[in-house]
C-alpha cells in the first residue's frame, strides 16, 4: 500500500464553477468536498458523479460558497481538494502486518474540527498508530486546514473514510481488533491493558462517542479528571491514550 505525499499547495487547491468541478470528477482528481448551493440540471449531474466516485457532498449557503471560492465566480458548486489519498481499512491493517506489530488504529467518532483532526493525525503519527478512520458524514475531511494543523503528517498517515463507522467497527472486531472506547463512564486508562490489537476511539468535541458507537465498544477506559471542567480538548484526550497505549507497548507500537 503506497500513501502519496501531497504539498500544501496540492492541500489548499480549491475547484470552482459546475464544469471545473464536473471535470475534475470525470478526471478521478483527489477531491475531499464538493459544496452546492442548489439542486437540478449541471448541479444534479455533479451530484450523481460525486456519489459515484465517493466524493461527500454538503448543501451550502451562497456565502459559504462565496467565502470558500474566495469571491470568484462559483456558479453553486464549489470543490475542496484532499489533501492525501484516503485508503481502505484492509490497507490500515497491513501496515501492522507489515511492521509484523499488533494492529493500532484511532477511529474519530464525529470530529467536526479539522484543528482537532489535524492535531488527532499529528499524534498518531508521532506514536506509531497505523492509521486513522473518520465518518464520511459529519466528520472533517483531509482538508488544507487538517494539513497544516498535522504539520504534514497527513501526508503520512494511511486515513480511511468510511460510510458507516459501526460495521467498521465490527469488520475489525471480526479481525481481531479490540475496542476501546473514550468516556467519563470508563475504567482508568492506566489500568486498561492495551497491548494486544487496540482500536482507539476518540469522541467528537461537544457530545463524546455516540450511543450507538459505545454499544460497539469492548471496554470503555477515561481519564482522571479532578479539576472543575469535566473534559479535555479531543486531541489533547487522544493524545494522552495513544502515548498510554505506546508506553505499554514499550514504544514498539
Amino acid at each position: 500500500m503506497e500513501h502519496k505525499n501531497f504539498t500544501e499547495e496540492s492541500a489548499a487547491e480549491v475547484i470552482c464553477g459546475r464544469n471545473p468541478v464536473t471535470e475534475a470528477l470525470k478526471s478521478g482528481a483527489n477531491l475531499d468536498t464538493i459544496y452546492i448551493c442548489g439542486s437540478g440540471g449541471s448541479l444534479s449531474v455533479i451530484r450523481r458523479l460525486a456519489k459515484e466516485k465517493g466524493v461527500v457532498v454538503k448543501d451550502a449557503l451562497e456565502a459559504k460558497l462565496t467565502k470558500l471560492s474566495g469571491g470568484a465566480s462559483h456558479q453553486g458548486v464549489v470543490a475542496i481538494g484532499a489533501c492525501a489519498e484516503y485508503v481502505t481499512i484492509d490497507d490500515i491493517l497491513a501496515v501492522s502486518e507489515k511492521k509484523g506489530t499488533k494492529p493500532f488504529i484511532i477511529i474519530c467518532d464525529e470530529i467536526e474540527d479539522p484543528h482537532n483532526l489535524g492535531a488527532i493525525i499529528r499524534t498518531a503519527e508521532t506514536s506509531g498508530a497505523d492509521g486513522v478512520i473518520i465518518p464520511k458524514r459529519r466528520s472533517a475531511g483531509l482538508n488544507a486546514t487538517v494539513y497544516k494543523t498535522s504539520a504534514g503528517a497527513a501526508s503520512y498517515v494511511p486515513v480511511a473514510r468510511v460510510s458507516n463507522l459501526a460495521a467498521a467497527l465490527d469488520e475489525l472486531k471480526e479481525r481481531g481488533v479490540w475496542i476501546y472506547g473514550t468516556d467519563a463512564t470508563g475504567s482508568d486508562y492506566t489500568a486498561t491493558d492495551f497491548t494486544g490489537s487496540c482500536g482507539l476511539v476518540i469522541g467528537s468535541e461537544g457530545f463524546g462517542i455516540s450511543k450507538l458507537i459505545q454499544k460497539k465498544c469492548d471496554f470503555m477506559v477515561k481519564l482522571p479528571m479532578l479539576g472543575r471542567i469535566n473534559s479535555l480538548n479531543a486531541s489533547v484526550a487522544a493524545g494522552i491514550f495513544m502515548y498510554e497505549v505506546l508506553r505499554q507497548r514499550g514504544s514498539k507500537a
